[in-house]
């Protein structure tokens, strides 16, 4: 099976990612205390799965340039000021309700303010979401989708080709997996620009993996849980 997901381009871009989304559906289905224990074992399992497939993947190199540090800090100012900006245009309301999954994610709330366990979980997602989520991510989105909608040859089409169609679609697709959809559909738009900017997907990474961690330290400084 390990040999046949890594012998084909498809699968060893698509099986990791998409083992990762049905761990994520499945976190909530083990009582409150378990969707964190869930989120350790799927943070476990998806770095396993980069592991396994890295040798297969010469584009999921980490790059860091400025352009990925800037995309990475701005993604992040946008994510963080777009509810502030909704209140002040007066839209908070409705697009909290359309919102895309169920409640936030507050370790603190479950094992007690202060609590070991609680700073445990905290730290464990801040590392997953800054160093195990990027590579998934972009692998699947930008090294894949986009490149699939643009031609189902994928590996024939350069990582710095823009498209409308990819461009747009695969952004959707990305903002509709998070909970804050519209900000993540913004968010792949930078990244996806990011990519063909440079024409490789390891700053891409970079800006991923900024944006996540400096959304988890705001989320656990301001106490905004409606973010996770």
């Amino acid at each position: 099976m390990i040999s046949k997901i890594t012998g084909s381009p498809l699968l060893v871009r698509v099986v990791p990612f998409a083992v990762f989304i049905v761990l994520t559906a499945c976190q909530g289905q083990f009582g409150e205390a378990g969707r964190y224990w869930f989120y350790l074992a799927k943070t476990l399992a998806g770095a396993a799965m980069l592991w396994a497939v890295r040798p297969f993947l010469a584009e999921m190199k980490w790059k860091i340039s400025w352009e990925a540090v800037v995309v990475g800090v701005a993604v992040f100012i946008m994510w963080a000021g777009l509810d502030v900006a909704l209140v002040k245009l007066g839209f908070a309301d409705s697009y909290s309700k359309m919102k895309l999954t169920g409640t936030a994610w507050n370790p603190h709330e479950h094992f007690g303010d202060g609590a070991a366990l609680a700073w445990f979980f905290i730290a464990v997602r801040l590392l997953g979401s800054a160093l195990i989520v990027p590579p998934l991510e972009e692998v699947f989105f930008r090294s894949f989708l986009y490149r699939y909608i643009a031609k189902p040859d994928f590996q024939s089409v350069s990582l710095g080709l823009f498209a409308w169609t990819p461009f747009l679609v695969t952004s959707a697709i990305f903002g509709a997996e998070h909970r804050e959809w519209l900000a993540g559909i913004f968010c792949g738009f930078a990244y996806q620009w990011l990519v063909i900017r440079k024409q490789r997907l390891g700053d891409a990474m970079t800006a991923h993996a900024i944006t996540n961690f400096l959304l988890g330290v705001w989320v656990v400084w301001k106490g905004a849980w409606q973010f996770w």
